[in-house]
């Protein structure tokens, strides 16, 4: 998963076009004309020296030949090192490492254009199997809540702990048809990395859309407790959920599938972050905007220190503060806000961690109707 932003394949990058980089002063050819120049001047001054001073021929022909072989040797190392270099570079690229940097990129000649589209190359590489990994790891995060949900109702019904009455497998259809639908993000998410993503937005109602939201949080952490009892689960009963849209008719226009993931990733953070008995509160408001929308998510956990807050929406990044249950004890992947982030910036909004007195408050702002990324 890619962070937004980040540079494509094949495209432009500053800094790899020099001005002048026609003439190449230093080229290869430049140094090879020069050997030879420098090379005929040295025999002929060397034969000018004999015939004023009547060395014998041959003595002068072995220093020439020496002088002439220490300038070739000179030059020749500066040309064969860096592709030397280069050769051992690439040959730790074709087995998979994609770490290693060719250096001299700044010479001025073709050796240095050599290196820059080899750093290149390493750099794309890089990108594309770091974009494959993120890729698995968001793909295993999606999947795994539905499929624990409809495991924890399914082992429920097995065990006696529930019936199977059509509450119960409404709810087992729900978490089966969301599966369905996070395995058909599959090509979206494998198209985030070529920039082709769309999103499907339409006009909501933001009241009974938020209040599903909440409501699936709860059936989760309900049908799913019998499991977590001990282990410290983010999916705890114990804390409460709160919703608060004004005006109640609220409308936005938004993809609700990527909504989703934004909402419900920013609640399961905040439960897992929550005291016992805490509260997660979920504010809706209109935005500047036609169909745009201010979405907040507030809880009473410690909050997130200022010096973290830039880091909390990366991948992989969990954060120094521990959850009530202890460092460590959610299972969480640190991947829930990175999904968020990526969401809300296909909607072209923005997302960060505001202010708040107490606990954690993350703000979500929609643009609307204007132009989405993707």
């Amino acid at each position: 998963m890619t962070r937004p932003g980040s540079t494509r394949s094949g495209s432009a990058r500053p800094g790899t076009s020099r001005p002048g980089s026609g003439l190449r002063p230093f080229s290869i050819k430049a140094k090879l004309g020069t050997l030879v120049v420098v090379s005929v001047f040295i025999t002929t001054g060397l034969l000018m020296v004999a015939l004023r001073t009547r060395t014998e021929l041959r003595f002068i022909t072995v220093f020439s030949v020496i002088a002439t072989l220490l300038i070739t040797q000179f030059v020749a190392h500066g040309l064969t090192a860096p592709l030397d270099e280069m050769t051992t570079v690439a040959r730790s690229i074709s087995h998979g490492d994609y770490t290693r940097r060719v250096s001299g990129a700044d010479r001025r000649d073709e050796l240095g254009d050599l290196a820059q589209t080899i750093n290149r190359m390493a750099d794309d590489l890089e990108a594309v199997d770091r974009h494959r990994k993120e890729l698995v790891a968001n793909v295993s995060h999606e999947l795994r809540t539905p499929i624990a949900a409809l495991r924890a109702v399914l082992e429920n019904v097995v065990d006696g702990v529930s019936s199977a009455d059509p509450e119960t497998m409404r709810t087992a259809l729900k978490q089966t048809e969301r599966l369905g639908r996070l395995v058909e993000t599959l090509l979206d998410l494998s198209r985030l990395d070529n920039g082709v993503v769309t999103l499907k937005a339409s006009r909501f109602e933001v009241w009974p859309y938020l209040s599903g939201v909440l409501k699936e949080a709860n059936n989760f952490a309900a049908a799913h407790r019998h499991l977590s009892s001990g282990s410290g689960n983010h999916s705890r009963k114990d804390v409460a959920l709160a919703l608060d849209v004004s005006p109640p008719e609220l409308t936005a226009y938004a993809d609700t599938e990527r909504l989703h993931q934004v909402v419900a990733n920013l609640i399961d953070n905040a439960v897992k972050h929550s005291p016992p008995h805490g509260r997660v509160q979920v504010l809706a408001r209109r935005g500047d905007g036609p169909g745009s929308l201010h979405l907040e998510v507030l809880d009473e956990g410690p909050g997130i220190p200022e010096s973290e807050r830039y880091r909390v929406f990366e991948r992989f990044n969990r954060g120094e503060v521990s959850s009530p249950h202890g460092p460590g004890s959610d299972g969480g992947t640190g991947l829930g806000l990175a999904i968020a982030r990526w969401a809300v910036d296909l909607h072209g909004g923005r997302i960060g961690v505001a202010e708040s007195a107490r606990g954690c408050r993350i703000r979500v702002t929609l643009p609307g109707v204007s132009q989405p990324r993707g």
